[in-house]
């Protein structure tokens, strides 16, 4: 009997053990789709799932969104952090209807020509959503492949081509079991095959693992530097926006310069938000999330 190769073993494993996400429930469509897979990133799953639901449930398919304001998608987008993402996220559904009738498309040179659509979102949208053979390739998986492929302790900084090609030789050639393969991929490298503390005794592949193999141990410390927070010029942004997203109309200059002490850096967060298509200014001495203002109905 042939032995069972890496995504069959990864992905026997991954239907027994994976998390019951609500993305992954049967009949979530790729608008559901594409909106977790944009949140997730550099957010944890956690934080994720309540404010995925409130997003859908207010604007269950891309038309809706796009019919709304920049600034009611800010608003909702609330704390889930990098709120750039959230215009976007409606910039993409506003040219899904303008150039696809409202369905998020399945080819992936469509998906990629989307705003705010990048390699990694393009595949896993085709992948997770249409069930095609694609490689989806962010930190886990990168991670796991390393690992179990080449022997690494760890990956590199950021995703090259020659992950991609490294991911593609493992998928299954039949679609449906490649796009469930690249699901086990990451699910691993999330819950198992992690950073600093793999539970190696309960891996699918540990008797396979070329890094396992090697005898070599997980580098100490942080994968990458913790960015810091406090008193940055991310927090300051954040402050101006709470504010902002708070009000029903335009916010004197005033009430913003009370949410921060240090001049120079407030007046440079708050340029950097109106650089950034968030906040525009009303008048000399106002500012307002970016459109808040009556919804424009598309053509």
């Amino acid at each position: 009997m042939t032995e069972p190769t890496f995504a069959t073993q990864v992905s026997r494993w991954y239907q027994r053990n994976a998390r019951d996400l609500p993305w992954r429930h049967p009949g979530i469509g790729a608008w559901a789709i594409l909106v977790s897979e944009v949140m997730l990133q550099q957010t944890p799953v956690v934080r994720v799932v309540p404010a995925w639901e409130a997003w859908l449930a207010r604007w269950p398919e891309p038309r809706a969104l796009a019919e709304d304001t920049p600034a009611e998608a800010i608003r909702m987008w609330g704390r889930l952090g990098y709120p750039r993402r959230a215009v976007r996220l409606r910039e993409c559904a506003v040219a899904i209807v303008e150039r696809h009738g409202g369905v998020v498309p399945d080819r992936l040179e469509q998906l990629l020509a989307l705003p705010g659509v990048g390699t990694y979102t393009a595949r896993a949208v085709a992948a997770f959503a249409y069930g095609q053979r694609h490689p989806v390739v962010d930190t886990n998986v990168r991670r796991v492949v390393c690992r179990a492929v080449a022997g690494e302790p760890d990956a590199g900084p950021t995703t090259r081509p020659a992950d991609l090609v490294a991911t593609e030789e493992l998928l299954p050639d039949e679609p449906a079991a490649a796009a469930l393969a690249s699901a086990a991929f990451m699910e691993l490298g999330a819950v198992v095959c992690t950073a600093r503390a793999p539970r190696c005794a309960v891996c699918p592949v540990e008797a396979s693992c070329a890094w396992r193999a090697s005898g070599q141990t997980a580098p100490e410390g942080p994968s990458r530097r913790p960015q810091r927070y406090a008193g940055t010029d991310r927090q300051v942004r954040g402050l101006l926006l709470g504010v902002l997203r708070d009000a029903t109309g335009p916010v004197p200059h005033q009430r913003l310069d009370q949410v921060w002490h240090d001049d120079v850096q407030r007046a440079r967060a708050l340029a950097g938000l109106v650089t950034d298509g968030l906040v525009e200014p009303v008048g000399p001495e106002s500012f307002r999330l970016a459109g808040d203002g009556p919804p424009v109905p598309l053509p």
